[in-house]
């Protein structure tokens, strides 16, 4: 084989076995993180917002709050971030639908801190280091769901915070693999980006 030929081959070789090489660390951080609660003494709880229905938690929204309010009946923290904006069609943000949920499991108003406009991940975190940067705030435990956070804290940090993630406990996460492989592809790929892309 001419030596041109296989030079080519074997960088092609080392390209996609470093290709591979990252993508199979990223799996394993996401989850790594999926499985590992960090939550510990912070300074505020950030909810990742999600879908919400005529006024009331989606599922997925319900499970982040309930893992949120029992962090902070724990004492991890005296403040709850709730977020989300309002999607196409809902007359309320999700931060608000949150809010009253929040309320009503006995979280007291003066506890809890808005963000009411982020669509995205990074929309929401961007809008929550603006939130406690004002109020000389910076140290936090991100709620979301087990393949999100590893995503959610590297943004977070990204922002200027201190993160540490709190994936809720709904299912084993090995469970969640087989029933949501796609959700974890999709993090696997985007989690190692989050530090430069604003997903």
């Amino acid at each position: 084989m001419p030596f041109r030929a296989w030079s080519v081959r074997r960088r092609v070789a080392l390209a996609l076995g470093l290709v591979a090489g990252l993508w199979l660390t990223s799996a394993a951080t996401v989850l790594y993180a999926a499985m590992h609660d960090e939550a510990q003494s912070a300074q505020a709880i950030v909810v990742l917002g999600a879908a919400q229905y005529r006024g009331k938690p989606s599922p997925v929204l319900r499970a982040r709050l309930d893992h949120a309010v029992a962090l902070f009946q724990r004492g991890v923290a005296p403040r709850l971030v709730l977020t989300g904006g309002i999607a196409e069609g809902d007359t309320a943000s999700e931060a608000a639908v949150s809010r009253l949920y929040a309320l009503a499991a006995g979280v007291p108003d003066s506890a809890i801190l808005l963000e009411n406009e982020g669509r995205t991940t990074g929309q929401s975190l961007a809008g929550v280091a603006r939130l406690l940067r004002a109020r000389r705030l910076d140290t936090v435990v991100v709620v979301s769901d087990p393949f999100h956070v590893m995503r959610a804290e590297l943004v977070a940090r990204r922002e200027g915070l201190t993160a540490f993630s709190s994936p809720t406990r709904t299912d084993d996460a090995w469970a969640r693999l087989l029933r949501q492989p796609g959700y974890f592809l999709g993090e696997t790929v985007k989690a190692p980006l989050a530090r430069v892309v604003q997903w």
